[in-house]
């Protein structure tokens, strides 16, 4: 069938437009018309070249939509359900599945941050060429073929456009708190970035119990949706980071937060992260940085003071699980989702929408089609 789908053609262009062409599912996948694909950060590391992959590729990986065709052997879903998508699908059987570390997947990794399916080759082409997918999913297009473990069904009552940020945003900042960190009530947090990961790091954080939360960015703009959020109180950071270890501790009885989050992937602020903790405090990196990038941590402080260093990837959940969760939480009012979504755009607007999220003007984005 024909689709229509944003391609990157190669670092640092626009992405464009185009008429592809979609295979149906085989074995084990499902066709999903996709209805909402949130606008992240993550994806610009693919336009800015940060994040190699194989070009050319339809990025998207935060979606949600409907089931329209399954193939063979497909149990997990039907025709007709609402599905939110999960760039982490797991075969439910390699080691670390058994360890109950399904995000960390070793049947899916590789094939999935190749572009392709788990047989190495795509479903999407453009004149017999193969065109990847990031993440395995591709979600700026009008329809997907994806593994029926990315497919994580959902209930009917909630807006799709809503539901597709569980996918990414959600996941991975409200996962880094309760399963990551593991935040108990009466601690304190710091979280440095408050885009759509930062904000979910917050909520997640009230949501623990958190008994201060402090957020940190650069854009004052972002801080009335941070306060909304959970965060207790507010740092503008102007690049002085002696200022700012000086207001956290002087807002954590001159210890340092049990826990500093970094959403954005700098490795200058993943530096800081670890000096704004206490002695015996962790600092939990769920930001995605460039390929490449190294970060100095100091051994010594690292020894002396008992501090831990902690990687998040997808807020450590399990997507089966964790997604059927937190929209309960959602529907509840113990998570707010509609928030995050700071403006809709159809996808010929899609070079516009990551101009807006560069700029810090939009919590999140959302490709929405008709």
């Amino acid at each position: 069938m024909k689709i229509k789908a944003a391609v990157l053609n190669a670092p640092n262009t626009p992405f464009s437009i185009e008429t592809l062409d979609l295979a149906e599912p085989q074995v084990g996948e499902v066709r999903v018309k996709i209805v909402a694909a949130g606008v992240c950060h993550s994806d610009y590391h693919l336009l800015t070249g940060t994040t190699q992959h194989p070009l050319p590729v339809v990025c998207g990986h935060e979606g949600a939509g409907v089931v329209e065709a399954v193939g063979a052997g497909v149990s997990r879903v039907q025709v007709g359900d609402h599905v939110t998508l999960s760039w982490t699908p797991d075969c439910g059987e390699c080691y670390y599945c058994r360890k109950g570390k399904p995000n960390l997947c070793e049947t899916y990794t590789e094939p999935i941050w190749a572009g392709t399916m788990l047989d190495g080759t795509t479903r999407v082409s453009r004149a017999g060429e193969p065109i990847y997918l990031y993440c395995g999913l591709g979600a700026f297009s009008e329809y997907v073929v994806v593994p029926e473990q990315s497919c994580v069904p959902i209930r009917k009552d909630i807006p799709l456009k809503v539901a597709s940020l569980v996918g990414c945003a959600v996941a991975t900042g409200v996962g880094a708190v309760i399963y990551t960190a593991d935040v108990n009530p009466g601690e304190t947090v710091v979280v440095f970035g408050c885009g759509g990961v930062g904000l979910n790091i917050i909520q997640g954080a009230s949501l623990a119990g958190a008994r201060t939360i402090i957020a940190v960015d650069v854009n004052a703009d972002k801080m009335p949706l941070a306060r909304e959020f959970g965060a207790t109180h507010t740092l503008i950071s102007d690049g002085d980071n002696d200022s700012i270890i000086a207001q956290i501790r002087e807002l954590t009885d001159g210890r340092g937060a049990d826990y500093a989050f970094e959403a954005v992937g700098i490795t200058g602020l993943q530096e800081l992260s670890l000096a704004v903790v206490r002695p015996g405090g962790t600092a939990v990196f769920a930001g995605l940085s460039a390929m490449g990038s190294s970060t100095n941590l100091p051994g010594a402080l690292l020894t002396r003071e008992e501090k831990t260093v902690k990687g998040s990837y997808y807020g450590t959940v399990n997507p089966a699980r964790d997604f059927p969760l937190f929209i309960d939480l959602y529907i509840a009012g113990k998570l707010n989702f509609e928030s995050l979504i700071s403006k809709e755009y159809r996808l010929e607007e899609i070079n516009e929408a990551f101009e807006a999220m560069l700029t810090g003007s939009v919590a999140r984005g959302v490709i929405v089609f008709d």
